[in-house]
């Protein structure tokens, strides 16, 4: 049986997440409800100001006994949510375990280690040794060709954010997604990111975008020691649990500091 379509004059609607009834206003996703009221849900694909994707499926969550991505489900009147239930949080693993093995993520040498977001799933996830899926080991193009920027797609997830971001605020769409099944990767508009009009100060670059190391800034790797780096004071999420909680931000790199 369809779902029944929201009212929209009902200007706020009640849910249950794990068990405890909230009350947010009408037309909101389910993630974005969750967030409203200090309830996580973890994400990869989704970042705040890019329109919502649905394609990495950590944030899936059961709304009436059916798995659904939370970023992309508009929250239905009377929803009872599923968030925190160990089928969730197993099929969540499954996922975050899955891009490990899909690409090559060499953590400790990678610059984005401590404020990578894929990382820092695992860790809130609780994995932290190999599994039982084999790994690829692909060998996938990396292009250094551009003077301030680097693309290694050797560490891409696939999520798209800087597909949007160059798209959506940027209005350059330097990105795409190129190739298909296990061979499909991001590309961008010429022959390589040198002939791209793309520039070390758009929004797609910047490291709130890419959650991994796959988009690099060139000359500031490894800039945050250990203990002032994104996640080491506190898991990913701990924010939206807790807004006053402390949590390093991320650091733009300004070249006029060097000056």
């Amino acid at each position: 049986m369809p779902d029944e379509a929201p009212n929209i004059s009902q200007k706020y609607i009640e849910f249950t997440v794990d068990g405890e009834v909230y009350s947010v206003r009408n037309g909101l996703s389910i993630m974005d409800a969750c967030d409203m009221v200090g309830i996580y849900v973890p994400r990869l694909c989704d970042s705040d100001g890019l329109v919502p994707q649905g394609s990495c499926r950590v944030c899936s969550v059961k709304q009436n006994g059916r798995t659904v991505a939370a970023c992309t489900q508009p929250l239905e009147n009377g929803a009872v949510i599923e968030n925190e239930t160990l089928e969730i949080k197993n099929y969540r693993r499954d996922l975050v375990r899955m891009l490990f093995h899909e690409g090559n993520h060499l953590c400790p040498i990678c610059e984005a280690s401590g404020r990578c977001e894929l990382q820092a799933m695992a860790y809130r996830l609780g994995i932290s040794q190999a599994t039982k899926y084999p790994y690829l080991q692909p060998v996938r193009p990396v292009d250094a060709s551009h003077p301030d920027i680097a693309l290694d797609n050797n560490r891409c997830i696939l999520c798209g954010r800087c597909i949007r971001a160059s798209r959506d605020v940027d209005g350059k769409n330097v990105f795409e997604y190129v190739g298909r099944g296990i061979h499909k990767r991001i590309g961008v508009n010429a022959d390589c990111l040198a002939n791209t009009d793309a520039s070390i100060d758009d929004y797609a670059m910047s490291l709130d975008v890419c959650p991994v190391g796959c988009i690099i800034r060139k000359g500031e790797g490894f800039f945050a020691p250990i203990g002032e780096r994104q996640f080491d004071s506190a898991p990913i999420g701990t924010q939206a649990q807790n807004p006053d909680s402390r949590l390093i931000p991320v650091k733009q790199y300004d070249p006029q500091d060097d000056t």
